[in-house]
């Protein structure tokens, strides 16, 4: 796997970026999460003047040889079908990126299906999505490596453009099933409770789901004898648009630019980037907690605080993305609101 030279955020301007917001005419802590994200921002930019530019969401498709074994509930014909939709607008991605202002890059790293015709996709396709993970690794080291580095491509575009905050986002049918597995296997967390509805699968289907996944884990831990490894696991399992999506978490990290980071599949690539590289948390914003079973227990695993809960399900990002007006707020708070010295205000604490 690529190597990545990934530090924290300035500790050194915690202080002074800390004294600017308490200072803003308001009472201490008043504006609660806010406070946090533009303290955060201001590590990351190393800034007491924190700025976004140019904002990009970077969208991964991909297919998984797991879908084969009835994991999900829709056909892994919708993922060619959804990557054409975006290109037409039509996506709920399509519509907040619209909103809040956002460049969408529409990245093929593994849909089954020829969409290099296709104007608006980005054709990096690596297969026509994975292997099998029941019966043998999902893709080799050459592919996996491919997959990391088209992330890291994609955000070196961004940055190119202006961009100083990213998010990620995917569209990938059965997806759902290796992030069920990376939390399990990097949470130590009993794999039943890692699996949900995806989709839209009922008990029966649900019990199904668990029956694969767990037979999938034991075929890995008896075949593989490197199988503690992050690497491995997140080869072995992953998809091309999941990889690809850690690739470019830990590239934006590099780089020192801002992450958003939304729904199951996302969070749980971020525990994955986090496994190899900790200190990648400090440029992650978590922005919505889905309603995915596990979600919430993935998100505690990361001592991550989400901005929002809207009970939203979609992939695709769109959770953060709907969170982007909040970080704007805080930026903005941080930036225009006045003090108390020039507003002629007594400080009272």
């Amino acid at each position: 796997m690529r190597q990545f030279n990934i530090i924290n955020t300035d500790s050194e301007i915690i202080q002074s970026a800390t004294d600017k917001i308490n200072n803003l005419n308001k009472p201490k802590g008043s504006l609660g999460m806010l406070e946090d994200l533009a303290l955060q921002i201001c590590l990351i930019q190393s800034s007491i003047e924190p700025c976004l530019k140019k904002p990009c969401h970077i969208l991964f498709g991909g297919d998984h040889g797991i879908e084969r074994e009835g994991v999900s509930v829709s056909p892994r014909d919708v993922t060619w079908q959804q990557m054409i939709n975006f290109t037409n607008g039509g996506g709920g991605v399509n519509m907040f990126c619209r909103q809040h202002g956002f460049e969408l890059l529409l990245v093929d790293t593994g849909v089954d299906h020829d969409l290099s015709g296709v104007n608006g996709i980005i054709n990096c396709k690596i297969d026509n999505g994975t292997r099998n993970f029941r019966y043998e690794a999902a893709m080799s080291e050459a592919q996996f490596d491919e997959a990391v580095n088209i992330g890291c491509e994609m955000v070196d575009r961004c940055i190119d453009m202006g961009c100083n905050i990213i998010c990620v986002g995917e569209m990938g049918i059965a997806n759902t099933s290796p992030s069920s597995i990376w939390m399990h296997l990097f949470g130590n967390i009993p794999l039943k409770e890692c699996i949900g509805a995806g989709a839209g699968l009922d008990n029966r289907g649900i019990r199904h789901k668990y029956d694969i996944l767990y037979e999938s884990v034991n075929t890995f831990k008896t075949n593989v004898t490197n199988n503690k490894d992050v690497a491995t696991i997140i080869r072995y399992f992953g998809g091309f648009e999941m990889v690809s999506a850690v690739g470019a978490m830990l590239r934006a990290a590099e780089r020192k630019i801002a992450i958003m980071i939304g729904g199951f599949i996302m969070t749980a690539g971020s525990i994955a980037a986090t496994q190899r590289y900790p200190e990648a948390k400090d440029y992650m914003i978590f922005g919505h907690q889905g309603d995915e079973s596990g979600h919430k227990r993935m998100l505690e695993l990361l001592d991550a605080k989400p901005i929002l809960n809207l009970g939203m399900r979609l992939g695709e990002g769109t959770g953060a993305l709907c969170s982007y007006p909040i970080i704007d707020s805080a930026v903005r708070m941080i930036n225009e609101m006045n003090n108390f010295k020039n507003a002629n205000i007594t400080k009272y604490f």
